[in-house]
This record gives structure tokens, sequence and C-alpha cells, in this order.
């Protein structure tokens, strides 16, 4: 299976959340991911969240990268998300109250991703994130782990922006 792989350069900016979400959305169509699936709204969340965590919490830069299913491929293909900034600081889930504004960016990747976790990257770290394209999916997340499937990147084709 032929999967596409595009990057999106973001700067420490809150204003780059909105354009990754576009950035992400205009991905979408070439891969065969219809933009009404339960799984490119499920997706553009997840795009939200890690790319605010990225901007709010470490003031670096960024980079946004999509792992996405050719055209044509398996209903039982996987979605790829990942966000590399050059923070070391690990990312911590926080238990926040009822009132709090804030907080929730890692409970919400938990509970909507099928396969969640982070690596350190140089000097900074990698924070990915699966959801499995397939007509049965579980509403139940996957517990978080590290490391990632090498049979998901058979026949890439890169695209950098």
């Amino acid at each position: 299976m032929q999967v596409l792989q595009v990057q999106l350069e973001i700067r420490p900016d809150p204003a780059e959340v909105g354009r990754a979400r576009r950035w992400a959305r205009s991905r979408l169509a070439g891969s065969g991911i219809g933009a009404d699936e339960p799984l490119a709204e499920t997706l553009i969340l997840l795009v939200s969240e890690l790319v605010t965590n990225a901007v709010v919490h470490t003031g670096c830069p960024a980079v946004l990268r999509l792992s996405l299913p050719g055209a044509g491929a398996a209903a039982e293909a996987v979605v790829r998300l990942e966000v590399a900034d050059r923070s070391d600081r690990a990312p911590v889930p926080r238990c926040v109250d009822g009132e709090s504004t804030g907080g929730r960016g890692l409970a919400l990747v938990d509970g909507l991703a099928d396969r969640w976790g982070w690596s350190a990257e140089g000097a900074g770290k990698r924070i990915w994130c699966e959801l499995d394209r397939c007509a049965g999916r579980s509403t139940a997340a996957a517990p978080a782990c590290g490391g990632s499937s090498p049979t998901a990147y058979e026949g890439r084709a890169y695209e950098a922006v």
C-alpha cells in the first residue's frame, strides 16, 4: 500500500493552529478520506490539540507530519499524525477540574486515537498518534504505547511544505 507523507512547518504562534487544521483538511481529499467521514473530523481535532500543545507549551517551531493512505487504499489503513518540536520537556497529561479552561489536550488524544505515544528526538521530541480507518471502528481507545508499526510505511511518497 502506498502512503503519502506530508509535512508542514509550524511557527510558535497560536494562529498556526487554524492554519494547521486548514492544511490537514486540504490533504485529506487526495487520500480518499472524505471530509464528512468521522475519521476526518477526529483527525482535525487531533491536529488541533497536538499543534496547540506544541505552540503553547514549548514556544518553539514545530513540524506537523501526516501519513495518509493513498487513494484507493484498503479500508483498514492507518492514518498517522506526528508533531515534532525542539523542546525536551516530556508531554504530561494533567488532571483538571471542571472549571479549568485548558489541560485536556492529551486526555482527548488518549480518548480519540487508537494509539499514541512520544519519543525523544535529538534535542526535542516527537508526539504521535494513529487512527485506524475501518468500518467497524471501536470507540474504546487502545492504551498509550510507544513505537510504530513498520508495515504502515511501505511505499512512501513525500511532500514538504
